[in-house]
């Protein structure tokens, strides 16, 4: 889920600074409503010096519709390198996995089965028979979700923001969970603590990575349907200047009858090859694209959900399975290691 961007507001900025930076050990003070003075040290002050030293400075918040030239340095503007690298700072360093548990519907009811059976059978229609083995238990289900910048590094320098929520242990995506996470009420006591899975890196990584992906899928179209035209401008450029240049250097040496003037003659052809291979090189390079994501937030959700065997039967083959009925999305979750089905 690709989140909005927020209106720039010099106001809210000012304030963000002021917090960011006391944080970071600096001293701040408002010196007018969109000016702000900082002494920083340290963590704070490498924002300016690599070395931390003391730095003092009065940052002007440039009004939303202004249109001159800005100056990075001392200037916040949107865009501005400076909020990036301050946002990066604060962020906490290794990033930590926070926990909430979802509240349950009051009623806690089981779900109906017959209404679970035409759930389960839209969801796997290679089902030919369904059965409960078992009366349905209260559970938990879990799912994970990150808040993610992205920047796409073209032409143009790209940043969005993404929210992505994947079911554990399988990594499907869960898009109604990223859109609906705002408005979820956690619970306050819970009797049963949930088992929480343990952390997997690498794995919940390539979970993610799809996820992204699949977010930016439209929006890396447009980008390289652009970078591909502009390559093919420049590449066109390129080919045109090299392929008149080997031509008339060809043409020079069929009409010169000096053997030493058609040695030059060849051996700045061969140099003209050698040039126009690597100037092409050159412009695949510059426009080559680059997503690079920066997680901000991870949050791992344990939902209540309904857990059950089930008598199944798959290709004419007669299974029990373990699965878990969740009531928000309306889906079923096979327990195994492969993930729901």
């Amino acid at each position: 889920m690709k989140l909005d961007r927020l209106a720039y507001e010099p106001g809210a900025l000012v304030s963000f600074y002021e917090a960011g930076f006391a944080a970071l050990g600096a001293l701040c003070e408002r010196t007018w409503h969109d000016r702000l003075e900082i002494v920083a040290e340290g963590q704070a002050a490498r924002l300016w010096n690599e070395d931390g030293a003391l730095h003092e400075i009065e940052l002007s918040f440039a009004p939303a519709d202004a249109t001159s030239a800005r100056d990075a340095l001392r200037e916040v503007f949107p865009g501005c390198p400076l909020t990036f690298h301050l946002a990066e700072a604060t962020r906490p360093s290794p990033l930590p996995l926070e926990r909430v548990v979802l509240r349950r519907e009051s009623s806690g009811r089981p779900p109906d089965p017959a209404v679970t059976e035409k759930l389960w059978r839209a969801q796997f229609p290679q089902t030919s028979r369904w059965r409960l083995a078992t009366p349905f238990q209260g559970d938990f289900h879990f799912s994970l979700i990150a808040l993610a910048r992205c920047e796409i590094q073209a032409i143009d320098q790209h940043w969005s923001l993404h929210r992505l929520a994947i079911a554990l242990p399988g990594g499907e995506p869960d898009q109604a969970l990223a859109q609906e996470i705002t408005f979820a009420q956690p619970e306050q006591e819970t009797a049963d603590a949930p088992a929480w899975p343990p952390a997997e890196p690498a794995r919940w990584q390539s979970f993610l990575q799809t996820a992204l992906e699949a977010d930016l899928e439209d929006e890396l179209a447009a980008i390289r349907a652009r970078q591909e035209s502009y390559l093919r401008r420049e590449l066109d450029r390129i080919d045109d200047y090299f392929e008149n240049y080997e031509r008339e250097l060809a043409g020079r040496a069929a009409r010169s009858g000096n053997q030493n003037a058609k040695l030059k003659t060849a051996e700045r052809l061969a140099a003209a090859k050698a040039e126009h291979g690597r100037r092409r090189a050159d412009q695949l390079a510059r426009h080559e694209i680059r997503v690079q994501p920066h997680l901000d937030a991870l949050l791992l959700v344990a939902e209540p959900a309904w857990r059950a065997s089930l008598n199944v039967e798959r290709a004419h083959v007669a299974q029990t399975v373990e699965a878990s009925f969740v009531p928000r999305s309306r889906r079923w979750f096979e327990h195994r290691g492969a993930g729901r089905l």
